[in-house]
């Protein structure tokens, strides 16, 4: 479904010095940099799979979402998406995809959803019984069959999100490009979007390539990761392997009730993480050091709770952000 080869995107912008001299300078004699959104990418998606595209803000993440709806044009390489190149805008392509960007919205505000669905209907050539048919279904899924003639102005956030991924599938696309599309919402609107989106991935095995700042997403919806830092691909791989790309490590947390110090040799090494009142500790420890370390942390100190856990997903990206060269002997 997604081939991409030596994927490259660079942004020229001109530095002008402040002032109206700086001014009449680059009138005459402009100074250009060039920026490096996204080097040399590769990346092949197959039909039906969920991916999970991340990295830190700046990363290059948009850049590609862009570039594989054919917002964008590559600077060079070779990418095809269904068998088109996205720039080209071909009619039968935009009939393939979906963008759906939580920051964005195409629903008219000052008009019911259901217009805007309309307009969309004819814009993708949808016939009327099939129209009715997937309105019907999203609609229940998401449970908004109330305010499909509502202002759309008058809905909350997590409301307009559900009408927003409605509109984005009203003309059964054959790949999704989710770029944060739980931005912003509470828990309970979350857990609603990803669930519909699992459910409606299970009926018509879509292609799905998800962008997203809350780990909850990923682990929720996708069994592979791509990992992209300065424009570069750093990881390709299963989730639970991602996971375990700091070693067989789980996350064990400690309360106590008191405050305790931070500097003591039972913690000392295994990158203790505290609460501001040095109430609350989590430890980074190997499987086969858990018990023993455990058992001294428990035996000598007030612990009022003890839990254990893998490793989050967020402690591993946030390490491997600061420190990337770990991925070069992944």
């Amino acid at each position: 479904m997604l081939i991409a080869r030596g994927l490259n995107k660079n942004f020229q912008s001109y530095k002008k010095a402040p002032g109206f001299k700086g001014a009449v300078r680059s009138f005459f004699h402009r100074e250009y940099t060039i920026k490096s959104a996204v080097n040399n990418f590769d990346l092949d998606i197959g039909k039906g799979e969920i991916v999970a595209l991340l990295g830190p803000n700046g990363a290059g993440k948009t850049t590609l979402m862009k570039m594989f709806t054919g917002i964008i044009v590559p600077t060079s390489g070779a990418l095809t998406i269904n068998g088109f190149q996205p720039w080209n805008r071909q009619k039968e392509f935009r009939k393939k995809i979906a963008l759906v960007m939580g920051q964005k919205s195409q629903l008219w505000w000052d008009i019911p959803a259901m217009d805007s669905f309309l307009l969309l209907q004819r814009y993708y050539e949808i016939s009327d019984n099939q129209f009715k048919n997937r309105i019907e279904e999203m609609s229940e899924l998401l449970q908004v069959k109330e305010l499909l003639h509502i202002h759309v102005k008058k809905l909350s956030l997590g409301e307009r999100m559900k009408l927003e991924l409605m509109a984005s599938l009203l003309h059964s696309p054959d790949i999704i490009f989710l770029d944060e599309p739980t931005i912003g919402l509470d828990l309970v609107a979350q857990d609603s979007i990803r669930e519909f989106i699992k459910d409606y991935h299970r009926n018509h095995n879509v292609t799905i390539l998800l962008t997203s700042h809350y780990m909850a997403d990923v682990h929720a919806l996708c069994k592979r990761l791509v990992l992209i830092i300065d424009g570069k691909k750093s990881f390709d791989g299963a989730l639970d392997k991602f996971e375990k790309i700091l070693g067989h490590e789980k996350s064990v947390s400690f309360s106590f009730a008191e405050a305790q110090e931070r500097d003591n040799e039972l913690w000392r090494d295994y990158g203790p993480v505290w609460s501001s009142e040095n109430t609350n500790l989590a430890l980074r420890i190997p499987e086969e050091k858990i018990r023993s370390v455990s058992i001294s942390i428990l035996q000598n100190f007030p612990v009022t709770d003890f839990a254990t856990e893998k490793l989050p997903i967020e402690r591993v990206m946030k390490t491997l952000i600061e420190r990337p060269e770990i991925l070069q002997n992944a």
